[in-house]
């Protein structure tokens, strides 16, 4: 083994970046830039490859460069990615035929109520753990090949290639020597059996989408060939890759049954470990793939909810009432928890355990009183509804998490921590390291490259930063959920 540290690449929704660790999984040197979004028509989100690709390869240099490091003294390379976030180019020259087609955008809605219609939804649910949801990354392929000129033609003659974003960088990174991804992500695309671990020639059929498009599917730690002189400045081998949130999960030393964390970036995701046991879920929860690793896969039970951090750039970026998201701490202390204004923030429709696409996001329980202060303490209040729905969903497939582990970057913010532990009446943890995701890329990389011998031994580098006891009497906590509630009814499709 060669190289003194391990590199991770992780890149997410709004921004990429790069962080450099030592060994003992110490950050050394990071970069993040973020790049530009495209809302082409309401409900439609797409982002620039060749933006995201630009953003990956200036923050991997910075980041090298901070450290004073050459490839040379990397001993491999982990990828986590923005999971779903679909992606078709040319095998021969590497250009993409239409913008990467991203994990939020709501435009296969229709085209998924009619598979649902045709009776698809049990198989689909049966086979990936998932449901017909425009979120997944099937219904877009579907949507590139039938709508972008003689996209399908070439499809079907073996021309293109179909990649989320940890695939797309990976060929980007081989100079397209690899086309490659990892059963995490495979698992979130609606065309891989998770029982068999396999692309389901059945779903294919079901989707029109051709076998010859699709990557090859490794373990989440694995030889995934090596970076080209491009992006590093020479040969590193790519040891690790894995969806954003089973990262996360990886980072926060998830590796037993029934452990549980909670991920705040864009969206907030949960995932509850459970183990071998694939569980399929009776309250519209999902069942994924948690990890991979030495051909033995673990399952995981997943809520997603599509707006939390991004709510904070709402409020930031659109209606101008702060000026950065750290500033909305300050905000809800001096406020205090609001008891009648709920912000639903379904800007993309409601994720679990609703499912409703074509909800949209309100302000409820407004008076001439209510203001700045009122609706952004409502805001942060709605990200804990939001994970409370999940937590009892989880509940009543019978994971009963004991503690919640967080990460990302909301969970700088205390009051925030605080809030989401009474409302969940269980502890919350929060890491030294809150950047679990990029860390959890980085201990695949490490443990493929021998850096680190086991899982075991990855577990004994997780560290506590500060534990959020629960504190508000049931009562009042059942007020707020009750408003909630009925929020959220308010804002249904279907009520």
């Amino acid at each position: 083994m060669k190289g003194k540290f391990l590199l991770a690449i992780d890149q997410g929704t709004s921004s990429s970046r790069t962080v450099i660790y030592d060994h003992g999984a110490h950050v050394v040197a990071s970069a993040q830039q973020e790049f530009p979004q495209i809302y082409p028509q309401p409900g439609w989100v797409e982002h620039d490859p060749e933006a995201i690709w630009e953003s990956v390869t200036a923050v991997t240099r910075g980041a090298l460069r901070k450290a004073g490091a050459v490839a040379a003294d990397i001993s491999a390379i982990g990828i986590t990615n923005q999971r779903e976030t679909t992606v078709i180019w040319d095998r021969e020259t590497g250009e993409c035929v239409y913008n990467a087609i991203v994990w939020q955008d709501r435009r296969t809605a229709e085209y998924c109520e009619g598979l649902r219609r045709d009776g698809l939804e049990a198989t689909v649910r049966e086979k990936t753990g998932l449901r017909l949801d425009p979120y997944f990354s099937g219904t877009k392929i579907a949507w590139i090949l039938d709508h972008v000129d003689g996209v399908r033609d070439r499809a079907e003659a073996g021309k293109l290639a179909f990649g989320t974003i940890d695939s797309f960088l990976l060929w980007r990174l081989t100079g397209g020597r690899v086309h490659a991804t990892d059963a995490t992500n495979a698992s979130r695309t609606l065309l891989f059996n998770i029982h068999t671990q396999a692309w389901d020639d059945e779903l294919l059929s079901a989707f029109a989408i051709p076998q010859s498009l699709l990557p090859e599917v490794r373990d989440c730690a694995a030889d995934f060939g090596v970076a080209s002189d491009d992006c590093i400045g020479g040969g590193v081998p790519v040891c690790g890759i894995a969806g954003d949130q089973q990262a996360a999960l990886i980072g926060q030393a998830g590796f037993e049954p029934g452990m549980t964390k909670s991920t705040y970036g864009t969206g907030c995701f949960v995932i509850a470990n459970t183990g071998a046991a694939a569980l399929q879920s009776t309250n519209q929860l999902l069942t994924t793939v948690a990890m991979r690793i030495g051909g033995d896969v673990t399952y995981g039970l997943e809520g997603s909810v599509f707006v939390a951090g991004s709510a904070m750039q709402w409020l930031r970026d659109e209606l101008c009432v702060i000026e950065s998201a750290p500033e909305s701490e300050a905000i809800a202390r001096a406020t205090g928890i609001v008891h009648d204004v709920y912000v639903v923030p379904a800007f993309a429709g409601l994720g679990a355990p609703y499912w409703d696409p074509a909800a949209r996001g309100a302000i409820l329980g407004l008076t001439r009183g209510s203001g700045r202060n009122e609706i952004v303490t409502a805001t942060l209040q709605s990200v804990a509804f939001q994970t409370r729905d999940l937590i009892a969903a989880m509940s009543q497939d019978g994971i009963k998490p004991s503690v919640i582990r967080v990460d990302g970057g909301m969970v700088a913010n205390d009051w925030f921590l605080q809030f989401l532990a009474d409302v969940l009446d269980i502890p919350v943890e929060r890491p030294d390291n809150v950047e679990s995701t990029v860390l959890g890329a980085a201990y695949l990389a490490g443990y493929q490259a021998g850096v680190v011998r086991s899982p075991a031994d990855l577990a004994t580098l997780w560290q506590c930063d500060a534990v959020f006891e629960p504190k508000m009497q049931a009562g009042q906590r059942d007020r707020l959920l009750a408003g909630w509630n009925d929020a959220v009814h308010r804002v249904r499709s279907e009520r």
